[in-house]
């Protein structure tokens, strides 16, 4: 079924009870963006600090609402909620409906990621070719689907290693893209841990459709009892690798090939210094504005 669009630009001060009179008008969802959007004004906000919620100077709230809802009727009822505002402020514009995870899919391509491996979607069947690894994914349940650089450094890196037998910990598994490659690469079993539960469930589905779950254990952080692994990965924030390094180091075993990714150009000077104290050989390498960094556990 089609929708209602209603967009309206506030400041940031008027954000929290805008939302709350579109909430009380029957709004089925309400999104914010940069009012500056694709501007020279337009400003980025990647990463929070702990209990922080920044928000643009200028914002803009897109709400939906059912088909047919009164333009007139609604635009009154919320000039009564919130008094201050101005008809101007206030843009309608219908929606078509769509299958939007459908339309994802239409779009999810298969990706290579180094010499072997290869992404695929579940809709799409892969070639019979042994010279290829193949990671099957449903983009109905993942969090990660290579499409993303940190993600792609990140299967780039796990393809460069003789992953045979071994042991790996995936840390922020989100999908479990990146344990599941490994364990289709030849590790022999695989750790994922995430804080999201949901997370958890995405991973152990891909992996069911990998053939590979008897191979893989799932883990929030507090429930984490795996030994040291032999590989280590973790696909998160600059700010939480930074807090978690004395954990990943003994999380990976002496000599472990270890690599951190979800970092931002310019965030690894401080991430470099600080890995230093545990890992050695580490090396940058960047994707669009994102870097990777890899290195080994001190033996």
């Amino acid at each position: 079924m089609p929708w209602l669009e209603l967009s309206l630009t506030i400041r940031a001060e008027q954000q929290p009870r805008a939302e709350e009179a579109l909430d009380d008008l029957g709004a089925l969802s309400v999104t914010l963006q940069d009012a500056d959007a694709e501007t020279p004004d337009e400003q980025a906000i990647f990463e929070p600090g702990v209990g922080e919620l920044p928000l643009w100077p200028t914002i803009t709230l897109n709400a939906l609402f059912e088909e047919g809802t009164d333009r007139r009727g609604l635009s009154e009822a919320l000039g009564d909620l919130l008094p201050w505002l101005e008809p101007d402020q206030l843009q309608f514009r219908d929606v078509a409906d769509e299958d939007w995870e459908r339309a994802w899919m239409d779009q999810f391509k298969p990706m290579p990621f180094g010499k072997r491996l290869w992404i695929y979607p579940w809709n799409i069947e892969p070639p019979a070719d042994e010279d290829i690894v193949v990671v099957r994914l449903d983009p109905g349940l993942a969090f990660g689907s290579g499409t993303h650089p940190t993600t792609a450094l990140c299967l780039q890196w796990l393809d460069s290693l003789d992953l045979k037998g071994k042991t790996i910990t995936d840390f922020g598994c989100g999908s479990g893209i990146l344990a599941i490659a490994a364990l289709k690469l030849g590790a022999a079993s695989a750790v994922g841990v995430d804080n999201d539960p949901q997370a958890l469930t995405a991973s152990a589905d891909n992996a069911e459709r990998n053939d590979v779950a008897d191979r893989l254990a799932v883990y929030l952080p507090d429930d984490l009892v795996a030994e040291p692994a032999d590989v280590f990965i973790a696909n998160i924030l600059a700010g939480p690798l930074g807090e978690l390094a004395p954990t990943f180091a003994a999380a990976a075993k002496p000599g472990a090939p270890f690599a951190i990714s979800g970092i931002l150009l310019g965030q690894e000077h401080e991430l470099l210094a600080r890995y230093a104290e545990w890992f050695d050989e580490l090396r940058v390498d960047t994707q669009e504005d994102w870097v990777r960094i890899s290195g080994k556990r001190r033996s």
